[in-house]
């Protein structure tokens, strides 16, 4: 047995993926003084909102791209779990519009406890889904941290006039998703058991650059990533900032193979309760179970694109209406 195949990196780490993100009512309340008092006009998309990226206007027909992502291991392979964490990274690119420039590695490492072999596994996974990308990897940062960590800064480029935004949600606009839900409990699974699932690391390791190329070509302009904060807790966000109420029909959505076996025995990440608890106070649930809930709510890592439009091959599962009490009504 090699020394790759022995090391579990899910135990090195108390949480995984981006169920492992600070929850969204602390994080909300964290970054509340970054927003400035006076709109900056070459900041097109900032702080606001919780876009999935800071986009800056260089030019009238350009835009710079700018964000990072990095989380603790979601998987054991750490090639795998470097592949993860870079797709996830230039999601939030995609997820405005916008194409991946550049990248920089952002690695914490045990380095007592894991060799630096495992530690270039991590970064060919990551090198490889950028490269994948058409996106360039050109070094970047690493600390000895006692927990795995890995993720990427990201630089894209734009057309500013043509955006996915968090906050351009329109009553009557169809909703759909890109990618199945799961892959938050179906991580918390693995870490538990050891157990792979092959379709959840299917999920994870896909780009969203197809769907975002999808969407601008059919006029959508509003859209975020699933990701942390569950497919509830980002559809909450547009509504909010759109000004409208989204309809989600839950029998609608799709889930990853294996997820709700996972829920029903009983591996539900912390994160996807948390989220559930945040946007239960807008959201009206009509008979709706708990199981369906939480899956709802699960916090995904490296999930699809939640689009206010439709796309060739992603589901619809719900609208959005004028605003009519909760942000969130789900059937």
């Amino acid at each position: 047995m090699s020394t790759r195949s022995q090391i579990r990196l899910t135990q090195y780490a108390r949480g995984g993926g981006c169920a492992c993100k600070i929850p969204p009512g602390e994080l909300e309340a964290a970054v509340a003084r970054l927003i400035p008092d006076n709109p900056v006009p070459a900041l097109v998309i900032g702080v606001e909102h919780g876009d999935d990226a800071a986009v800056v206007r260089i030019s009238g027909d350009r835009a710079v791209v700018a964000t990072a992502d990095f989380f603790t291991p979601v998987v054991d392979d750490p090639y795998t779990f470097g592949q993860i964490a870079a797709v996830n990274a230039l999601s939030d690119v995609y997820a405005v519009g916008g194409e991946p420039l550049v990248a920089l590695n952002l690695l914490g490492w045990p380095r007592d406890l894991l060799g630096p072999e495992l530690a270039a596994e991590v970064l060919r996974g990551g090198f490889e889904a950028a490269t994948a990308a058409g996106c360039l990897v050109g070094g970047g940062h690493s600390i000895d941290d006692p927990e795995p960590k890995y993720g990427m800064a990201v630089t894209g480029l734009a057309d500013p006039s043509a955006l996915l935004r968090i906050d351009a949600g329109q009553p009557g606009l169809p909703l759909s998703l890109t990618k199945p839900l799961g892959s938050g409990v179906l991580n918390a699974r693995h870490k538990s058991t050891g157990e792979i699932f092959p379709a959840a690391i299917d999920v994870m390791t896909t780009l969203n650059d197809r769907a975002s190329a999808a969407a601008l070509a059919a006029g959508i302009r509003c859209a975020t990533d699933v990701t942390g904060f569950g497919l509830l807790g980002h559809l909450f966000k547009l509504a909010r900032a759109s000004g409208v109420t989204a309809v989600v029909d839950s029998s609608s959505v799709p889930l990853i193979e294996g997820a709700r076996a996972a829920l029903e025995a009983g591996y539900v990440p912390g994160g996807s309760r948390r989220n559930l608890d945040w946007v239960s106070p807008h959201t009206e649930f009509d008979d709706v179970s708990e199981e369906d809930q939480l899956l709802l709510a699960d916090a995904q890592t490296s999930g699809g694109l939640l689009l206010a439009g439709e796309i060739p091959g992603a589901p619809v599962i719900g609208e959005l209406i004028s605003q009519a009490g909760p942000s969130l009504i789900v059937r």
